[in-house]
């Protein structure tokens, strides 16, 4: 018996030991939750030897920022909550390099939003939770940790952020600062109580840890502003600080003030779309002091408020972003797309960070109408760490999905949840989970995300005639703007949506599916096309107002519009001008499919001139003008309006896969009256780089292509002779013999390109004589 008895209790303390091997998590012990909380937690340890590299796992509700023995680790750390409704991220940082021989100290400050919105699901609950074990080296959150609020933070009064916004403003009264403490200088530290456990790893409601899949935040350090101008006021003055170009940026200032003086810095998108933006509030103590505001704000210019009597020694800014590089490049002989590419590519990385954005001001949410316009930029713009933020939102979307099947946005979110139809079809369709399988070749991402898609796709219904039923969602949005023919959209989407599914489950080898899929695709472009066709455009029978440009748009780049019909379609699109600055990237993408790019062009640079030529913004407006023509509030930076920058490097330039994570691709440029043009796309086997010189004489391509990929050279077959480094390989209408030892083959692949097969890398030049 007692022999039992000591067995029992062995495994009592077995048990409890690997309880106690949990990581906790931990706040401290006054924490009430509030809204725009800010805790200090810290841990004394000793090291006896330190570990060459030494992962820690770190999770937070809602932020955090880490140092070690006084050194900066973590600069905002944690990805906003919300893989799906109910878990949350982890960060995975080696802390090894910061670690030393015998004492050390690890501070970390953790900011709880406690507020609703448009891209944050809280948990209820500000904590951190820390994890860290290499070899004999063990750290983890418990209650040996130290915690305490941070005396100086306090809630700004109204205005307050918009609902949408999960971000408060921030106060900061340096007059009750408690200097050092992150370097455990400061003596008060040793009176902090114990942190209060909350829970372990896996407790509710953080639930499951997972990944947070996209890279730290980049940092580029403290930087000067452009200028810097004073508006002089009857009691404050103002700096007005102009920074290089629209960025996420924490301000920093050195200021010498008597004591309880309030500064306020704000940018001028205090208000972007209208609706209140997040501040920053610095209460001055005496002397001599600095501060950096830690949450980030956007805009071109940034506004110190401060009294007369205080002095501002130095001013600068931080930007931090996601971490990629702006690798794609395009430049042509015409100023104005150069330009717009330019603007494209600004407004695209202003609009990520924790997910795709519609914009950095107004709410900071990903609409996935918004993140498929996106996506598809990045693919050409960003170096190939930005494809994990579209990857990332993926697994988000389907992660959110409802037992009912149906998809929606924005999320991760906490205060607003609506099924968008349209944006959903786009987001599983071709131009969405397709692409980003095209571009990346992560076969187990698609494989993950199937089912989900399928799911959704089960929740449409088709009518008697064959063409998708009406399903209205909880927001029945198709575009911002008028003359929206919706259920003929609506089916647009939906064939682009079956394209997708239909080439994911030719991917996964699911065959018999693939070719159910294909036989709906048939049977709904028969439908689509007889029931909306009305012999010289398409219109749902019952659509009163003036003909739609969009639904022709996506029945030409989706091939539901047979080429029989171009000369119609093109007509429409010449007479009609109703998309929102969103949809017209499919407009003129229609137009270069139809081979009609010089008006694509055209039209391009005059609907898009205000935005582009507006010398106060580097970024592109939400609408096409600012105000009234604004639509939605009407931001200055909404990437949905880059998709020129798609055309210029996809068919100006003329590169797309052709097979899965560019183990083939195209090049087919159309010129569209451009003399000149060269771009360089990041692809994940290596950078493409492509130019043209197109004269009266002649057309020149000069290509680099990576090894290991397969190239599709697409040239006029109308030219008299297309030479290759020099050598002559086409003339007369027919391959030479010399072609042979240059090009595996080349097939006609319409009635004005022939196509050449080059296989693996290397620098080509083609020269095609008129």
């Amino acid at each position: 018996m007692k022999k039992i008895s000591f067995i029992l209790l062995l495994l009592i303390c077995s048990l409890n030991a690997k309880a106690d091997s949990t990581p906790q998590w931990i706040t401290a012990f006054e924490n009430q939750n509030a809204t725009n909380s800010w805790i200090c937690l810290q841990k004394e340890f000793t090291v006896k030897v330190v570990p060459a590299h030494a992962s820690a796992r770190i999770a937070a509700d809602s932020k955090y920022w880490l140092w070690i023995n006084g050194k900066l680790v973590v600069l905002e750390g944690a990805v906003k909550r919300g893989p799906n409704p109910r878990d949350t991220y982890y960060d995975e940082v080696d802390i090894a390099p910061y670690l030393r021989s015998g004492h050390n100290v690890l501070s970390a400050l953790v900011w709880y939003f406690g507020k609703e919105g448009f891209s944050y699901n809280p948990s209820g609950s500000g904590a951190l939770l820390f994890d860290c074990e290499a070899g004999e080296f063990v750290l983890k959150s418990d209650a040996t940790w130290k915690a305490a609020m941070h005396p100086s933070y306090y809630m700004p009064l109204k205005p307050i952020p918009n609902f949408r916004l999960p971000e408060s403003s921030i106060g900061f009264d340096a007059r009750d600062d408690i200097d050092g403490w992150e370097s455990g200088n400061n003596s008060n530290c040793q009176s902090w109580a114990v942190a209060r456990v909350v829970g372990k790893e896996g407790d509710a409601p953080w639930n499951k840890l997972h990944h947070r899949v996209i890279p730290m935040w980049k940092d580029f350090g403290l930087k000067n502003y452009v200028s810097q101008t004073v508006r002089s006021g009857e009691v404050n003055d103002t700096l007005v600080c102009r920074l290089p170009y629209n960025a996420q940026v924490m301000p920093y200032m050195e200021v010498d003030a008597a004591p309880g003086r309030l500064i306020t810095i704000l940018t001028d998108h205090y208000q972007g779309g209208s609706a209140y933006n997040v501040r920053a509030e610095y209460i001055t103590k005496s002397g001599t002091q600095h501060y950096e505001n830690k949450g980030w704000m956007n805009g071109e210019n940034i506004y110190y408020v401060y009294p007369k009597d205080v002095k501002l020694c130095k001013v600068q800014f931080r930007e931090t972003g996601y971490d990629t590089e702006f690798e794609g490049y395009f430049h042509c002989n015409d100023a104005f797309l150069n330009k717009m590419w330019d603007k494209s590519q600004r407004t695209l990385y202003v609009t990520m960070r924790d997910t795709y954005m519609d914009c950095p001001d107004r709410e900071r949410a990903q609409w996935w109408g918004d993140a498929v316009n996106e996506s598809g930029e990045a693919f050409y713009a960003l170096s190939v760490s930005s494809h994990l933020l579209m990857k990332k939102g993926m697994y988000e979307l389907i992660g959110w999905q409802r037992p009912t099947g149906e998809i929606y946005a924005p999320i991760p979110s906490s205060n607003y949840h609506t099924e968008l139809p349209g944006q959903m079809l786009a987001s599983i369709g071709y131009f969405g989970f397709w692409n980003y399988y095209l571009n990346t070749g992560d076969l187990q991402t698609i494989k993950d995300l199937y089912p989900g898609v399928k799911k959704y796709m089960n929740v449409w219904q088709k009518n008697a005639d064959g063409t998708i039923k009406f399903r209205a969602g909880e927001w029945t949005w198709g575009d911002w703007g008028e003359n929206i023919d919706i259920k003929v959209l609506f089916n647009a989407w939906y064939y682009i949506a079956l394209q997708g599914q239909h080439n994911m489950a030719l991917a996964l080898g699911l065959t018999d599916e693939a070719e159910a899929l294909a036989q709906e695709m048939k049977e709904l472009k028969v439908a689509f096309n007889k029931v909306f066709w009305n012999g010289k455009e398409y219109r749902h029978p019952d659509y009163k107002l003036l003909t739609d440009d969009r639904i022709h748009a996506l029945a030409v780049v989706s091939g539901l519009a047979d080429k029989e019909k171009y000369p119609a379609i093109s007509n429409v699109l010449k007479r009609n001008e109703h998309a929102s600055p969103y949809m017209e990237k499919y407009v003129i993408e229609a137009l270069f499919k139809m081979e009609h790019g010089k008006y694509g062009i055209e039209r391009m640079k005059k609907r898009f001139a205000e935005m582009v030529n507006d010398p106060k913004r580097s970024t592109l407006y939400e609408g096409w003008s600012i105000g009234p023509g604004g639509f939605g509030g009407g931001t200055t930076n909404h990437a949905w309006s880059g998709g020129g920058l798609t055309i210029m490097s996809q068919y100006v330039c003329g590169i797309f896969p052709t097979k899965p994570g560019y183990e083939e691709y195209r090049i087919y440029p159309q010129p569209a009256g451009i003399k000149h043009a060269e771009t360089s796309v990041p692809t994940v086997k290596g950078n493409i780089q492509v130019s043209f010189t197109n004269d009266s004489k002649e057309f020149a391509l000069n290509v680099s292509s990576p090894d290991g990929m397969k190239a599709i050279i697409c040239l006029p077959s109308t030219s008299k002779t297309i030479s290759l480094n020099g050598e002559v390989i086409w003339s007369k209408g027919k391959l030479t013999t010399h072609a042979a030892k240059a090009v595996a083959a080349a097939d006609k692949i319409n009635t004005s390109a022939i196509a050449f097969k080059m296989n693996g890398g290397g620098n080509w030049k083609f020269v095609t004589t008129k």
